[in-house]
């Protein structure tokens, strides 16, 4: 699904200075203002080898690295460009699983994507899913779709489905 951002202020508001997305997981970002910053979301438990506190987790989370995309962004311009994909974290993944009583485990599933677009002009959201094996079943993706219409309109984002 394709999502066409309709207040893009509104939306990067909320994705920025809010917590409202604290909780899924950070897979990489790209901003391009001045010159383009790459993030990997890639977590590195060895960077804190003192921290008994390892995550179970492949990657951050989005609260870890907010504010410091936000600095990158923040300013009298407008980026350029910039692509956030974020995941709803592992542990959400199952709870969606268990609620919606979908035949899969947890590990079955690499993510459930929010990809975050702004290309100058537009702001879209485009959602995936991607297994770790081959599925010719649907129903997670269209779970996912009808998840995430229902959390952009918790969240207060306005936004027009493209199908």
């Amino acid at each position: 699904m394709v999502s066409y951002i309709m207040n893009t202020k509104n939306c990067m508001s909320v994705l920025l200075l809010s917590g409202r997305f604290d909780n899924f997981s950070f897979i990489s970002g790209e901003i391009t203002t001045y010159c383009t910053f790459q993030i990997d979301g890639t977590y590195h438990p060895e960077f804190y080898p003192d921290t008994e506190n390892e995550s179970p987790e492949p990657y951050v989370r989005w609260k870890q690295v907010r504010e410091y995309c936000f600095s990158l962004i923040k300013g009298k311009q407008t980026p350029l460009r910039f692509h956030f994909i974020l995941s709803l974290a592992p542990d959400q993944i199952e709870s969606l699983l268990q609620n919606e009583g979908l035949p899969y485990q947890t590990s079955d599933i690499k993510g459930l994507y929010l990809n975050f677009r702004f290309d100058g002009t537009r702001l879209t959201c485009t959602t995936g899913t991607s297994f770790h094996t081959f599925v010719l079943d649907k129903s997670l993706e269209h779970t996912w779709d009808s998840m995430v219409t229902k959390i952009f309109t918790q969240k207060g984002l306005e936004f027009e489905e493209n199908r």
